[in-house]
């Protein structure tokens, strides 16, 4: 990783940001002296499980995995992020060491601010503040959502499900989802085995509703994805 200069935060199109959203154009001064960008190439972790919180990261460009370890160490994806996300929440808590990792699934450049300065902002910017709490609360609901469906999903409404969430998110072209996993990432997502998602993924090739070319997944057929696990509120 590496320090370098891009876009300033007035031409900065993230207009999600919260840092965006919440500073004032003869503001952004002072937002971007306190600001280290990185660059990560594919595969690159920029936090690490455990490793002490030194600050909060968004995402300028690029997607990124947020995982936590589970029992025997196997990895389970939390969340997936692109362009103007936050990563780190949780490092503004009476935590000490960040309880997440954060790897770049493509080349992507995180604006980093360190804690002196994000906690300064949220003491003296009451919008921030709310923002960020706003944040909190969507993500909890996210979670406690997901954590009611999954434990009444079959491995197969789980593959269905997390195949949406990435349609969803991120889209896809004439090529397939433009967030390209490997069966593994699935998995994770999914909360089951690769052998499984593998299974599941050919199953519905052969029922005509996505294709598969390599690491590519193209949906086919949405509204049926969709209809399938209707029931669980999607």
């Amino acid at each position: 990783m590496k320090k370098e200069e891009v876009g300033n935060c007035v031409s900065c199109e993230n207009l999600s940001c919260l840092m965006k959203k919440n500073y004032a154009a003869d503001n952004y001064a002072t937002a971007v002296a306190n600001r280290m960008v990185i660059e990560c190439k594919k595969s690159q972790s920029f936090i690490i499980e455990g490793a002490p919180i030194h600050g909060m990261y968004f995402v300028y460009s690029g997607k990124a995995k947020i995982t936590k370890s589970g029992y025997n160490g196997k990895e389970q994806i939390l969340r997936l992020t692109g362009d103007g996300d936050i990563i780190g929440i949780r490092g503004y808590s009476s935590r000490k060491v960040y309880p997440i990792a954060a790897t770049a699934l493509e080349p992507t450049t995180l604006c980093y601010f360190p804690n002196k300065f994000f906690t300064n902002e949220l003491q003296t910017n009451s919008t921030l503040t709310y923002d960020l709490m706003v944040f909190y609360a969507e993500e909890l609901d996210k979670t406690e959502e997901r954590v009611k469906k999954f434990a009444q999903m079959t491995v197969r409404e789980k593959v269905v499900d997390s195949l949406l969430s990435i349609y969803e998110r991120f889209g896809q072209d004439d090529e397939g989802l433009k967030l390209v996993l490997s069966r593994t990432d699935i998995a994770n997502l999914a909360g089951t085995n690769s052998e499984q998602v593998i299974r599941v993924l050919m199953t519905l090739k052969n029922e005509g509703v996505i294709n598969c070319e390599g690491k590519h997944i193209l949906l086919k057929k949405v509204d049926l994805l969709r209809k399938e696990i209707q029931e669980y509120n999607y």
